[in-house]
């Protein structure tokens, strides 16, 4: 995983420790003030979202605990994790950007692009000015490495 996407698990964590948790608390025990809990809608929708919140913190500690913090600043060379790579689509022309990372930080709305999916697997390995073949779920991409950076 990279440095930004265990600082960004790490403030997902916090947030969720001191304020969603303490937030859901409250809303359960504002819930039960109301009476009958078989069919408090409230206390329901509040017991749900402090499953969603304990599960998704317990998930989060789980995967820093496990993780390798990789300083991508300290690579170079062919295309490996942490790559952050310039493509342009070579029927399109069109350039795009994407930083190989690990899956729990992917968001390929941002650039970031999960290590284990089919573009990230064939561009690991490549130069610049490199063709890349990718077969996609919209059919067969041909691009080509404009830039490699490691930040």
């Amino acid at each position: 995983m990279t440095r930004a996407g265990h600082t960004a698990l790490d403030l997902e964590l916090k947030n969720l420790k001191s304020v969603e948790r303490p937030a859901v608390i409250k809303a359960i025990a504002e819930a039960r003030e109301h009476g009958d809990l078989s069919e408090n809608a409230e206390y329901h929708a509040a017991r749900e979202k402090q499953s969603f919140v304990e599960g998704r913190i317990k998930e989060i500690e789980a995967m820093l605990s496990r993780a390798d913090v990789i300083d991508t600043a300290r690579l170079s060379g062919a295309i490996k994790f942490g790559a952050t790579v310039t493509l342009v689509d070579e029927d399109s022309d069109e350039e795009k950007t994407y930083q190989i990372v690990g899956e729990a930080e992917a968001d390929i709305e941002r650039g970031l692009l999960n290590i284990k999916s089919p573009l990230a697997r064939a561009l690991i390995g490549k130069d610049e000015g490199d063709s890349v073949e990718v077969r996609t779920p919209g059919g067969d991409k041909s691009y080509e490495v404009l830039t490699i950076r490691y930040v």
